[in-house]
Parts: structure tokens; C-alpha cells; sequence
């Protein structure tokens, strides 16, 4: 039996998965704690974990067909203020050097209040690449032995990478390239602009890549040190890592680009939601002792936007994930007083402040209990109440004991503890407020303090993505789920499930995690041809970052506001060519009942509009409209856009795979039956029907084609000569007579 190994790096527990290569099912779990204390770091816990995983699950090295692990080194670095020495090393002349100098001038980045990432810059004046008519070959010795008795200068004055910069290094990248050789060649390590980001904008590359040189030497040593544990267990299979967008890169692509791996640890969830939970369009929360991660999946995939770093911008697309300070551990925070009550839930866990849970205790143990307020850290308010026991221990009451109280914590998940327990707890809160409260009241108004938190943040992102609320469901992961998502999604009035294996739902994404990688670029106007080089740059880097060419697929979008053509490229490790051996199909009926379920309306209100081996395409009409003010403007005006009238019947759209798991949602969109051979003839037809002229100019619909296992996502283009090119890459060697399915929807803002 082959299988997947997943390590998670928490700030708690450094969890581990053992999954079944050919079912994707969970074979085993472990936890162990997080060695951040330790001389070698994290990596100490990856590798005892591996080995003990290896150990109790009687893994023979030959079996493993993938291993990754995620890891929260890269933003602690930042977050602690534990960087390397940088220094920036450019060159250039004339006015185009004068602008060089002062674009390459990185000022200090603040990470904590006492430390701040402080790069210092070395600027070599003229061009330092030599070329024909420009200089001769003595002067550019010459030259080249001044640099190489300034790196030695900086390398005695403790400076321990170097970026190199030059004002044109994306498109003329052999200034920096020479710079960065030189340095290594000197025994420093370096990087340089243009291998961090293809994007113009030299201040911006250079911060990037100052940000990406600080955490250098330490994310090289703990992916060294991971790697050689890997290959002495006798593992064959390439480590990787955890990117920061939720795919997976080799040690290689760490060791050159460490930024990446920022905010790996939610993209471990994430990665788990749409892998193993199989989501494709709601709201992700993963939940654990501290905090609650949230994030938006459309489409199958997590929403991005560009990092920045205390207030500075970078070029990186991260996931966009909002992180609140309150999750299963957190405690409660009172007024005491002639007016006593309970005023906040967190940010400060129980973990953090030593305490176990009121809940995970045997109820003998708090007969003759009291309540305390205490201040749990220095940096705490003394406004934290806890029990005390008679024998003089402290227990936290914590969001997980008010949710075991209420019974939102069915049998067998992770965060079950003793209700009996918890209700002494709270009935000694609630006879403290003085209010008549009964323990259960007490309970849920700290579960509600909670849930109201979390609920405030997904209105943003409702309002902020226009998503239509009657349709948004809330799916928890993470060891603390049950406590909270349940009470936010009563609340919202909006549908929730846990996700399967919750308490482990990071590492199972580490380990079902795709290779992937990104190219960006700024292209004014893009051409077909131009949107196909990207693409093809794109599917490279996959490979180079370790995925097999024959899994690559790439999805390409352009941003004509920005002149950018971004182009996300995912491949597996190994071909999941007997991926056959899934669940048993279900029948159209069953189908057709999740897409029901997804619409919040009857079977018998559904139509069948089209189907391929894989998938089946429903439609329905309803007069419901969104709620959310932002959804119902926009759809409003889509409406009238398409009608000319106001009030329309919305007419809705639902894929189904075969296992009953909606792949696409959408509105207002039309379907067609085609064959290769007329695909261009109905796209074109389609394109037509659902064009949008506005005051922004002519806005294409969102193009999918179905056919096979694959949904074929078209909607980040922007013409109909841009679709046509890549239907053809993208169809290239299929039979003429191919039986597709193409669907259209208005663009989706």
C-alpha cells in the first residue's frame, strides 16, 4: 500500500497524517509538541515526528509516495524579529542609475517594537554586466575585482546575504544573476530581484526580495536538516513544502524563494478543505486553542491578495485570510464590581497561560471550587476568570466548555469534553453575575460573545466578495471547530457542517497538497501569443518546483486594469492515473438532491441541463433574490443588463460530480451540448448572448468547459480571441468529436 505523509507545524502541536495513496483515506494521526525552543528549531519536531509516524504505523520507506510539511518558521522569523543580515548590492548610470539608487534604498521594516529589518545598501555605480561597445575586457576585470572586495568587506562587517538589484532585471536579468553568482562564489548567500517576482516596479522587487533574503539562512537550514532526515530513513520521494497559496514546492524552490512559505500553516487548512472536504464554493474556518482562521473558497479555489508586512507591500500573492484571537481555548474576561459581568472572550488561550480546561476534568475534582480573577501573562489585563480547586490548581472555563455544556459537541469529535464539568463551572459564573441566570445562560452568552466575533469578519468578506448570503455555507476544520463554528452559523441563520477528521484537517491538506507555482507578469494589452508564453513560463516552474509535466494543468487570468497576466500552474508529484478507485457513483436522482440542497430548493424544481461521464449540470428559476445589499445591487444590474428589466427570475446553475459534491456555482448562465469540432462556433454564440457593454467598456462572460475528470476554467480572460487560443492549448490532441460541455456566466466581480 502506498501512502501520503502530511506534517503540520502548529504553534501547540506539530500534528502528523499517514493517508492512503489510492483511497485518500486516513490510515493514522499523531501529535506531538512543537519544538520551537529547540537548537535546531521546528525541524527537530518534523523529525521526530516522521520518525514515530514511521514507527507506529509500521511505514516501510519504499511505500511512501509523498511527504510534505508545512511550516510557520518563515512569518515567526518575521513576527520575532529573527532575520539575517542583508545588504542590497546595485548599479547603474545616468538618470536611469540615479532613479536605480534611490529605488533600490530599502528604509527599515519594522518587525517588533524593539527590532526592525534593517537592509543596508552597497551602490556600485556603472553598468556591471559587460557588453559589446560598452567596455573593455580590462576595465571589466577591473571591475569585478572591486566587487569582490566589497562583498568581502561585507561579509567581515557580518552582512550574511546579499540582493542583488538592477533597474531592469526582469527583462535583462544578467546584472543581478552575475551579482548573486559572485556572492556565492565568495561563500555568501544571495538572491535577487527577478527570481522573486517578475513584476515591474524596482522599489517593490527590491523589498520583496530583502523580505525573501532575511529568512534565508534559517529556512535553508531547517529544509536541510528536514531533507537529510527524510533520506536517511530511506524515503525516495522529494520533500516538500507548504507554499503560502496552498500548494506544495520542493526544498530546492525553499532554499531560492523562502518567502513562499509565509502563512503556510492556514494554507495547510485551506488546502485540506478543497483536497480532502472537497469545498468549492463557501466559507472555510479553521478553528484551534488560540485563534480562527477564515478564509473565502469560489470556484474550487481560496481567495489572494498581495501580502504586505507591517503596512509594506510585497510582490506575493497570499491567501486572504483573516486571523481573529479568539478559538476553542480561549477564556473568559469579566467587570467585576458592583455590576459584575462577563465583557470578552479572548484573545489569551488556556494553553498559553498553562491552564487545562474545566471540561477535560473529572466533576469530583471541582466540588468546593471558587472563582478567581487573575492576570494569566504580563501582558494580560487582570480581568481573567478561572476555577480554583481546593487542592489550589487553576482551570480555565474556555469557549469549549460553554460549547460541551450546550451539546454542540457530539461523541467522538475532538473537542468532546465532560458536560457535567462544565456546568459546575458555569453555574458558579452564572451565581456570580447575580442576574438569575442558569448555567446553560451562562454558557451560551460566552459562546454568543464568541460566535459574534467570527460572524462580523464573514459579513466583511460577504459584503467584500458579493457572495449571495442565502447561498453561503460555513464549513469548520481544526481541533476547536465544534466549539465555535456551530454558534456562529445560528447567529448568521447560514448552513455549516464540520469537515471530516476536523481536528486534523492541516496536515491531511499538507498531505493531498498539489505542486504549484505562479508567473506574473506586465504585459500592456496581451496578445494571445503573449498570454501562452506566460502560461507555458507558468507550467515550467511547476515542474522545476517538482511536479510531473504529463499532471500540469494552468489556469491564466488578465487584469487589464493592472496590465497583468498572472498564470497558476498545478501538477501532482506522481500520475494519479488509478484515481478510478473512488466512491461508488452516485444515481442522477441522488445528484440531482445536492444541487437541490445547494439551491435551498426542491428536486422536482431542477433541470437536468447537461452531463458528461464526470459531471451533471443542473438549472433551475427562482424569484429569490440575494440578500446581501452589495449581492442584490450587483445582481440587480446584472438583470437589467440582461433583460432590460428590473425584477428578473434569477436562473441558477449547479455542477455536480458524480460522488455529489457541487464543483460550480453560478447565476443567470447559459449551457450548451457541443463537440470539439463547433466548440469555437458555440463559444463565440454564447460570448454574444451574455457580453456586457458598461461604462467600463465590453465585458466577456466566464467561460467553462467540462469534459472528462477536468472543469476547465476560462473566466480570468478578457476577450474572445484570448479563450479561443487557450481552448485550443488546453483541448490540443482530443478527438474532433469530443463530447464537451460549455457553460457561460456574467463575470463575477
Amino acid at each position: 500500500m502506498k501512502v501520503r505523509i502530511g506534517i503540520d507545524v502548529g504553534g501547540t502541536f506539530t500534528d502528523v497524517v499517514v493517508i492512503d495513496q489510492q483511497t485518500r483515506e486516513l490510515i493514522g494521526q499523531l501529535k506531538l509538541p512543537t519544538t520551537h525552543h529547540a537548537t535546531e528549531g521546528v525541524a527537530l519536531g518534523i523529525v521526530r515526528a516522521l520518525e514515530q509516524a514511521m514507527r507506529d504505523f509500521a511505514i516501510e520507506p519504499a511505500n511512501v509516495a509523498f511527504i510534505a510539511h508545512s511550516t510557520t518558521q518563515a512569518t515567526n522569523a518575521l513576527l520575532e524579529g529573527d532575520v539575517a543580515r542583508v545588504a542590497v548590492v546595485a548599479g547603474g548610470q545616468g538618470l536611469e542609475g540615479w532613479l536605480a539608487q534611490r529605488a533600490t534604498r530599502v528604509p527599515p521594516i519594522r518587525l517588533t517594537p524593539q527590532r526592525s529589518l534593517e537592509a543596508r545598501q552597497v551602490w556600485l555605480g556603472r553598468a556591471l554586466v559587460s557588453r559589446r561597445g560598452w567596455m573593455a575586457w580590462r576595465d571589466w576585470q577591473g571591475r569585478r575585482r572591486h566587487l569582490r572586495s566589497v562583498l568581502e568587506g561585507l561579509a567581515a562587517d557580518g552582512v550574511e546575504v546579499i540582493v542583488a538589484s538592477s533597474a531592469f532585471g526582469v527583462d535583462q536579468p544578467e546584472t543581478e544573476t552575475m551579482l548573486a553568482g559572485e556572492a556565492r562564489a565568495a561563500g555568501m548567500l544571495a538572491t535577487s530581484g527577478h527570481e522573486v517576482s517578475s513584476l515591474y516596479g524596482l522599489r517593490v522587487r527590491t523589498r520583496t526580495a530583502v523580505i525573501n533574503a532575511a529568512i534565508l539562512p534559517k529556512m535553508i537550514e531547517t529544509a536541510g536538516m528536514t531533507e537529510r532526515c527524510v533520506l536517511e530513513t530511506g524515503i525516495e520521494s522529494p520533500l516538500m513544502i507548504m507554499r503560502s497559496d496552498g500548494g506544495v514546492m520542493s526544498v530546492a524552490e525553499v532554499r531560492r524563494r523562502p518567502i513562499l512559505t509565509m502563512l503556510s500553516g492556514p494554507a495547510a487548512g485551506i488546502a485540506g478543505a478543497l483536497m480532502h472536504e472537497r469545498i468549492s464554493d463557501g466559507i472555510f474556518i479553521e478553528v484551534g486553542g488560540t485563534s480562527a482562521d477564515i478564509s473565502v473558497i469560489r470556484d474550487g479555489s481560496p481567495a489572494t491578495r498581495p501580502a504586505r508586512l507591517n503596512g509594506h507591500r510585497m510582490y506575493l500573492n497570499t491567501l486572504d485570510v483573516r486571523t481573529l484571537g479568539v478559538g476553542g481555548g480561549s477564556m473568559i474576561r469579566v467587570r467585576a464590581g458592583l455590576d459584575p459581568a462577563i465583557v470578552d472572550v479572548g484573545p489569551r488561550s488556556a494553553h498559553i497561560a498553562g491552564l487545562g480546561y474545566v471540561c477535560f476534568t473529572d466533576p469530583e475534582r471541582l466540588t468546593g471550587a471558587t472563582l478567581e480573577i487573575i492576570q494569566p501573562t504580563r501582558r494580560d489585563e487582570c480581568d481573567h476568570l478561572v476555577l480554583r480547586t481546593r487542592d489550589g490548581d487553576r482551570l480555565a472555563l474556555t469557549t469549549t466548555c460553554a460549547a460541551n455544556l450546550l451539546g454542540l459537541v457530539s461523541e467522538g469529535q475532538f473537542a468532546r469534553g465532560n458536560a457535567d464539568a462544565a456546568a459546575i463551572a458555569f453555574a458558579l459564573l452564572a451565581e456570580w453575575q447575580g442576574k438569575g441566570q442558569s448555567a446553560v445562560e451562562a454558557a451560551r452568552e460566552v459562546l454568543q460573545l464568541a460566535g459574534r466575533k467570527i460572524a462580523e469578519a464573514i459579513d466583511d468578506l460577504i459584503v467584500e466578495y458579493q457572495l449571495a448570503r442565502d447561498q453561503v455555507i460555513l464549513v469548520g476544520g481544526g481541533g476547536g471547530a465544534a466549539s465555535l463554528v456551530p454558534m456562529t452559523a445560528s447567529l448568521m441563520a447560514l448552513e455549516h457542517r464540520l469537515a471530516r477528521n476536523a481536528e486534523v484537517i492541516s496536515p491531511i491538506g499538507v498531505a493531498m497538497a498539489m505542486v504549484r507555482d505562479s508567473i506574473e507578469r506586465n504585459i500592456v494589452d496581451p496578445s494571445p501569443e503573449d498570454i501562452l508564453a506566460v502560461r507555458l513560463e507558468a507550467a515550467a516552474a511547476a515542474i522545476n518546483s517538482g511536479a510531473l509535466p504529463e499532471s500540469i494543468e494552468v489556469q491564466v487570468e488578465v487584469d487589464k486594469r493592472r496590465n497583468l497576466v498572472r498564470a497558476v500552474a498545478m501538477g501532482t508529484t506522481e500520475l494519479r492515473r488509478s484515481e478510478a478507485v473512488e466512491t461508488t457513483p452516485l444515481e442522477i436522482p441522488d445528484c440531482q438532491t445536492a444541487a437541490a440542497r445547494s439551491m435551498r430548493l426542491e428536486s422536482d424544481q431542477l433541470k437536468l441541463a447537461a452531463l458528461t461521464d464526470s459531471y451533471l449540470v443542473f438549472t433551475a428559476s427562482t424569484s429569490r433574490r440575494p440578500t446581501s445589499i452589495s449581492a442584490f445591487i450587483g445582481a440587480s444590474l446584472l438583470a437589467k443588463s440582461l433583460s432590460g428589466r428590473w425584477g428578473r427570475p434569477q436562473r441558477l446553475l449547479r455542477v455536480v460530480d458524480r460522488s455529489g459534491v457541487v464543483r460550480l456555482q453560478r447565476a443567470d448562465s447559459m449551457v450548451a451540448e457541443t463537440r470539439l469540432a463547433t466548440l469555437e462556433v458555440e463559444v463565440a454564440r454564447l460570448v454574444d448572448r451574455l457580453t456586457d457593454y458598461g461604462d467600463a467598456g465590453r465585458t466577456i462572460p466566464d467561460i467553462f468547459v467540462l469534459y472528462g475528470r477536468r472543469i476547465l476554467n476560462f473566466s480570468g480572460l478578457v476577450d474572445l480571441e484570448q479563450v479561443v487560443a487557450m481552448i485550443g492549448v488546453e483541448l490540443q490532441g482530443l478527438d474532433p468529436d469530443t463530447q464537451l460541455v460549455l457553460i457561460a456566466s456574467p463575470k463575477q466581480v
